[in-house]
């Protein structure tokens, strides 16, 4: 069993940024992804941004390529994202997901664990 506790989020203006935290504990996540989604209100749960803990391997959604960078920090067993250059489009409950295996999956069916959400607000 793995327990997702995600951190950061909050207000920032257009042009901004955040970093949210995803820290795992109950097991290290070395066979595990761990994808980020996020839920604008009126709108389906959609994928960010998501990496392979084995071989460190990363995919985006194209509306975050060139803005967002996950990352991982073995020590820790946390996985990070890094929002820069934030839109008001960027506004969204954001969530954290693991899943054992090594591929990258961009479904949120595909993931089992889930972290509790963080709101994050783009201002204009």
């Amino acid at each position: 069993q793995v327990q997702l506790l995600q951190s950061g989020g909050g207000l920032v203006q257009a042009g901004g940024s955040l970093r949210l935290s995803c820290a795992a504990s109950g097991r290290t996540l070395g066979t595990y992804t761990v994808g980020w989604f996020r839920q604008a209100p009126g709108k389906e749960r959609e994928f960010v941004a998501g990496i392979s803990w084995y071989d460190g391997s990363t995919t985006y959604a194209d509306s975050v390529k060139g803005r967002f960078t996950i990352s991982r920090d073995n020590a820790e067993n946390t996985v990070y994202l890094q929002m820069n250059s934030l839109k008001p489009e960027d506004t969204a409950v954001y969530s954290c997901a693991a899943r054992a295996g090594y591929n990258l999956k961009t479904m949120a069916r595909d993931y089992d664990y889930w972290g509790q959400g963080t709101q994050v607000t783009v201002s204009s």
